[in-house]
């Protein structure tokens, strides 16, 4: 059993810190400092602090880990491994090569693609039939350490960030309690990624959730899903911003019109794409409550025949 302490800090690293609490000795718990939350931005503790505190394991909360002196804690606790899963925060060299057998990085991705952070949104987004989980080793890039194993899944059709984001992490915490064990004791080996086939996912800002009704159905879908649950995919409809929280691609004849009409379509509606259209199941307008098609239709009958 070996001396760990876990770095993570949103829902994601939950599962891996609960799975290493049951098979390792899990000395101390590294997190983000709680931040406001709510609309009375009372102060609440990450995912990790709340799984950590129940477990009773000592919780570390730094504003930064770039000063040796903010490691200090670490170093009293003595591990033989660092194992982090989406912490926050870039890793310096003295945390790097604190623990004898090193950092290693439970990451969202079949590295070296989507490195970054937010790779779970990219591979919807862009497309891919299939994403993963890796096990590296951490070093002074981003995402750039050797790898020790990968386990992949596929991508359904109906896939959100939420639900593909629970497998992953379930997933990690498989991988853990499978190879961690064989990591330490030498039985798995890292090997270096290939730089060539590299593909980066930057952070997710709120701005990526707008829609270009002038794409594909198809690319409109993913764009969705990939943002569910956030930031939300949104338009601008009569002035003010209207999330679409559900759709779904429409085969058949559709009206005439251009991309980004609403156009009826027997009982439904569809916004008109480059392709084909969108039914929008769920939306939800600025300051409203979401409400799936037929209700927002009854309260708003003028949004067929608009533009978005």
């Amino acid at each position: 059993m070996a001396k760990i302490v876990f770095m993570g800090t949103p829902e994601f690293a939950v599962p891996g810190l609960k799975k290493l609490i049951e098979t390792q000795d899990v000395v101390g718990v590294v997190t983000q400092p709680d931040r406001p939350a709510g609309r009375g931005k009372k102060l609440r503790p990450s995912p990790v602090k709340g799984a950590a505190v129940q477990a009773g394991i000592p919780v570390y909360q730094p504003s930064s880990l770039r000063s040796e002196a903010a490691a200090a804690p670490l170093r009293q606790w003595q591990p033989d491994m660092i194992i982090v899963a989406a912490f926050g925060q870039i890793l310096r060299p003295h945390l790097l090569e604190l623990p004898p057998y090193g950092c290693l990085n439970v990451h969202a991705s079949l590295l070296p693609r989507w490195r970054g952070a937010s790779p779970i949104q990219h591979a919807i987004f862009s497309g891919d039939e299939e994403t993963g989980v890796t096990l590296m080793q951490m070093d002074v890039g981003l995402d750039t350490g050797p790898t020790y194993v990968q386990e992949s899944i596929s991508i359904r059709p109906d896939e959100t960030a939420a639900s593909l984001h629970d497998r992953l992490a379930n997933l990690g915490a498989v991988m853990l309690d499978k190879y961690l064990d064989d990591i330490l004791n030498g039985r798995l080996t890292d090997v270096a990624q290939d730089d060539d086939r590299t593909a980066y996912a930057p952070m997710i800002k709120k701005e990526d959730g707008r829609l270009d009704c002038g794409q594909t159905s198809a690319q409109l879908d993913r764009h969705i899903r990939a943002m569910t649950p956030w930031p939300g995919a949104f338009t601008t409809w009569q002035g003010k911003s209207l999330k679409i929280l559900a759709a779904r691609m429409v085969d058949g004849r559709l009206p005439a019109g251009v991309p980004g009409q609403v156009v009826g379509w027997g009982e439904t509606a569809v916004i008109l794409t480059q392709d084909g259209g969108l039914e929008p199941q769920k939306l939800q307008l600025a300051g409203k409550r979401a409400m799936i098609l037929p209700e927002f239709l009854r309260g708003r009958p003028d949004f067929i025949g608009s533009s978005l």
